[in-house]
């Protein structure tokens, strides 16, 4: 029998999106606001009228912090790869495969930093630029092997002079537009939610949760071609991940938010659109969200873990 979610709150509908930026304003949390490990996130300022969720609940941790607890705790990320193939899923939990960070995946880590956070923490995570080729008088490419021993001379992840360009491009975008300069005006940025859902340990890192009424989880997104975007987004199971963080929230705060993605294209004209899941698409993915969890505790349970293949298929398309 299909597990349906249990609703939350009340049936009524969230304002709408394109009512954003009207009568309000605030601003996003500085440096002064960071906080240390193990504290909860802080009640940003924000003279905005509408109603307003508190995000106490946020806990603000390094990401290395975050990321040692994997194990222990059930991630969107990992439930998206267990419902793909449990056994895979199972081997990565067991250290017997490592995932590996690419440039695609270092280059989206900036990207976020850089778009969420700001310069000053960019700064402070990244470095910038790379050895000169003395023959050429160029910069050596960043899958060099010279560009991989400066990068690790300096001791922190590094982007290149032009990736660092385009990353600028991609920022600029998202300032530029008005939907998503609305959804980051305000709010709290990778803060981490924890809770048992579905009766599994669970948490999540969350780009940005604005705590306005109708704004609430972004989630940002670069992409090659925006055109593609919402294709890619259900190829990626993005409404899943979404889902997963906003059920997130109501166990942990019995308040429902709604979700946003910001996705800015990695190349020219560096486009910036903005989407919000409707109701309809993230109930349905939290009914896949709880199936999947249902089928994970009975893995646990009988330490089985399928490769999905198990039975015979029919093909039967040209």
């Amino acid at each position: 029998m299909k597990t349906r979610r249990r609703r939350a709150h009340s049936e009524s509908p969230s304002p709408p999106l394109a009512v954003l930026g009207q009568g309000g304003s605030g601003r996003r949390a500085g440096r002064g606001d960071r906080i240390t490990s193990g504290d909860h996130a802080p009640i940003i300022a924000c003279d905005n009228t509408r109603t307003q969720a508190d995000l106490g609940f946020l806990v603000s941790e390094p990401a290395e912090a975050y990321h040692r607890r994997r194990g222990d705790l059930l991630t969107s990320h990992a439930l998206a790869e267990f419902r793909g193939c449990p056994l895979l899923y199972r081997r990565k939990q067991l250290g017997m495969i490592e995932d590996r960070d690419t440039s695609v995946f270092a280059f989206g880590r900036a990207a976020h930093v850089l778009i969420v956070e700001g310069r000053e923490r960019f700064d402070a995570e990244f470095a910038v630029g790379g050895p000169v080729n003395p023959r050429t008088g160029r910069p050596f490419g960043s899958e060099t092997k010279a560009y991989g021993e400066w990068a690790e001379s300096v001791g922190r992840p590094a982007v290149s002079d032009a990736e660092f360009r385009t990353l600028e491009r991609m920022a600029s975008s998202v300032r530029e537009h008005v939907y998503a300069r609305e959804l980051l005006r305000v709010g709290v940025a990778e803060g981490v939610v924890r809770a048992s859902y579905g009766g599994v340990q669970c948490q999540a890192r969350i780009d940005w949760v604005n705590p306005v009424d109708g704004r609430g989880i972004v989630d940002l997104k670069t992409c090659d071609d925006l055109d593609r975007f919402e294709a890619d987004a259900a190829r990626f199971g993005y409404p899943g991940q979404l889902a997963f963080y906003r059920e997130l929230v109501v166990e942990a705060a019995g308040v429902e938010l709604e979700c946003h993605l910001v996705a800015v294209e990695k190349r020219e004209p560096f486009r910036c659109g903005v989407w919000q899941l409707s109701r309809r698409l993230l109930d349905g993915a939290a009914d896949e969200n709880a199936d999947a969890i249902e089928r994970l505790k009975r893995c646990r349970e009988t330490d089985v873990w399928p490769t999905g293949f198990e039975s015979m298929r029919l093909m039967d398309t040209a």
